[in-house]
């Protein structure tokens, strides 16, 4: 059938619905993480501008900033910036690519109305899988966001278990 969805019931919708709840709730983790990205970087471009010219105004610092990239460039820059660690950087370039799988294969198990359990969960696993290496990027990205907006270093105990709690969250129980 070259339709998406049919009039026909799946034999497990019950399945379906939790497989497609998951994908949309890791895409909006994907989502976020990017966006996240794109503001680290901005704020450390403004930084890096506003050092290197004492005297700029604020709409010449605004002005120096590029347009929002694709996450790829934007995680290639922010490699350059001297705060960022060999490990960060392993981790958001796993998380980058868990963030591709999970946009444009997250929720692609199949046919709605006859896909089998089987791929179903075969296909969840990938994506608890892409959702591990995202949220471990997210935990980067995110201590970035705590300490830019707090003016502060969050403390290790601050989510320290960020993982396993986006895990409990997009599949609703404990990791496998």
């Amino acid at each position: 059938m070259g339709w998406s969805l049919s009039h026909l019931q799946h034999p497990n919708p019950k399945l379906v619905d939790s497989a497609l709840l998951a994908a949309g709730k890791a895409l909006h983790l994907a989502n976020a993480f990017e966006s996240k990205c794109k503001f680290v970087l901005r704020i450390a471009k403004l930084d890096s501008y506003c050092e290197m010219r004492p005297d700029a105004t604020l709409p010449d610092a605004i002005a120096s900033l590029s347009r929002d990239k694709l996450l790829a460039p934007t995680i290639a820059e922010l490699k350059l910036f001297p705060p960022v660690s060999a490990k960060e950087v392993i981790a958001l370039e796993k998380a980058r690519e868990a963030r591709n799988f999970i946009a444009h294969e997250g929720a692609l198990f199949g046919s709605i109305w006859n896909a089998r359990e089987r791929s179903v969960l075969e296909h969840l696993t990938k994506l608890r899988a892409a959702v591990a290496e995202l949220a471990h990027g997210d935990d980067v990205v995110s201590r970035w966001v705590y300490e830019i907006e707090e003016k502060e270093v969050p403390s290790k105990q601050l989510l320290a278990n960020y993982a396993e709690l986006v895990d409990a969250w997009i599949f609703g129980d404990k990791p496998a």
